[in-house]
């Protein structure tokens, strides 16, 4: 038993530990023992509900269920989250199943997580019979349904809950901030802090970085000095999410000084930083600051992520700054290569390339792209057209389309560009009616600045 008992210490130092991935190890370490007693199991459950594999929890559940060891009141969330998070609605259909033959569906940790296996699975019918079964409605089982509301855009539903619960705490607070934040609801998010702030319910971390979200969202920067001034007061002017999170306000709202002053202020930057910041410069036009705090960050030692290059690429197509663009372009092969924005940076580095003047690394950029987005073809039929190449363009055109790819509003200007670049009116005039007959796109001032500007180059002013 004293083995068992150090063991699950093991086991649960290695699955919770934050500073490296200790699961694969935990793994080896579970295989080598005999007879792992309940605890055990419920730790490798635990574990691999946290991981990225979350299915193999269900693996492991069936692993022991054969054994014929019956699960506790313990196993079922770490069980459910795991259904939650992989969308395996039918399996947390028959895990509740089993809570159910086992007695185990009024346990307010159970409850609360059957319900949000339901809501996260879209099934919002089925958390509700959840819900409405239990005699014992508290604030837990209520914010877990709130939460399952408004991620799917039912506000309305999300607050007639919220506005159920007697003795709300913070976590349900957040959970109606949040909701409304996620939906774009900003107004309603900030009224509904401001009635929190009245009800003496001390705000924490998650509030105060989705509150200052709305202010940035909703450009409300004078709500956001006042929100700003509360972080102060609630003692999270040091908390780095928090200041990230201003961080990113002061520059959506263009007062970068303040951003800047921020970040310097900053004891321990992470790469959030450094990334709010830059990203911060490229979007005012900042792009010289932007790779000088870029090259800052290299020396800091900060390992650059995709979000980083994003932005970086950015500044380098608007500078011309070819040399840092190659750079990223090889640190992007040899860092970057499984990240979940690979077609975001492929696609940026194709729109460098042409930006720059490299027509042709940009087209093997392109080529060398085993999946490709609707926006890869737009930027590489934009760079055909900014280089006077209105025949590639077209072709990549006629392949976008065999391809099965829809093309939109912004296909549309790169093509009307092209036939610009080159002055080709007769098949400007029938891109520009293709586009309102065939496709169903209404024109924008982009599409007419364009036609004016081909028939302007062929001196037809008056139709222009």
């Amino acid at each position: 038993h004293n083995t068992n008992y150090a063991l699950s210490q093991l086991l649960e130092f290695c699955v919770l530990s934050p500073h490296f991935d200790g699961l694969p190890y935990a793994i080896s370490v579970f295989e080598t023992i005999e007879e792992p007693n309940l605890l055990i199991w419920n730790t490798m459950f635990r574990g691999h509900a946290l991981n990225s594999d979350s299915v193999s929890a269900l693996k492991l559940y069936v692993c022991m269920i054969s054994l014929g060891l019956l699960p506790n009141s313990y196993s079922f969330p770490f069980l459910l989250k795991s259904c939650a998070k992989s969308k395996a609605f039918r399996e947390g259909q028959q895990i509740h199943g089993h809570v159910v033959k086992l007695g185990y569906d009024l346990d307010m940790y159970v409850h609360t997580s059957l319900i949000s296996m339901y809501a996260q699975n879209g099934r919002l019918e089925d958390a509700h019979k959840v819900f409405d079964r239990s005699s014992h409605r508290h604030v837990v089982s209520y914010t877990a349904l709130i939460t399952g509301y408004a991620s799917r855009g039912y506000t309305k539903s999300a607050r007639k809950l919220f506005d159920e619960i007697l003795v709300k705490d913070i976590v349900s607070w957040n959970a109606m901030i949040s909701g409304y934040v996620e939906t774009f609801n900003y107004k309603e998010a900030l009224e509904l802090y401001k009635e929190m702030v009245k009800t003496n319910v001390k705000p924490d971390e998650s509030t105060m970085v989705t509150v200052v979200s709305a202010c940035a969202q909703s450009s409300n920067i004078e709500l956001g000095r006042q929100v700003h001034s509360l972080i102060e007061d609630h003692g999270f002017g040091s908390n780095l999410k928090v200041v990230n999170a201003l961080m990113d306000m002061y520059s959506k709202c263009g007062e970068m000084e303040t951003a800047c002053r921020l970040f310097q202020g900053l004891v321990n930057k992470d790469a959030i930083s450094w990334n709010t910041l830059i990203g911060g410069h490229t979007h005012m036009n900042l792009y010289k600051e932007a790779l000088f705090l870029f090259q800052e960050m290299l020396r800091s030692g900060e390992s650059p992520n995709d979000v980083t290059m994003l932005s970086v690429l950015s500044a380098c197509a608007h500078l011309g700054a070819i040399d840092i663009g190659r750079w990223i372009h090889v640190y992007i092969d040899k860092r970057l290569k499984g990240v979940t924005n690979s077609s975001s940076l492929r696609t940026s580095l194709i729109d460098m390339y042409a930006k720059c003047g490299d027509i042709e690394a940009a087209s093997q950029v392109f080529d060398s792209m085993l999946a490709r987005s609707l926006s890869s073809w737009n930027a590489m039929i934009f760079g055909f057209a900014m280089h006077g190449k209105a025949n590639a363009a077209f072709d990549l055109f006629s392949k976008m389309r065999k391809s099965g790819i829809e093309p939109d509003d912004i296909t549309f200007v790169g093509l009307l560009s092209a036939c610009s670049h080159s002055g080709m009116l007769d098949l400007g005039r029938h891109i520009f009616s293709s586009m309102t007959q065939d496709y169903k796109i209404t024109p924008k001032l982009e599409h007419y600045g364009c036609m004016i500007d081909l028939l302007g180059q062929c001196a037809l002013f008056k139709e222009a």
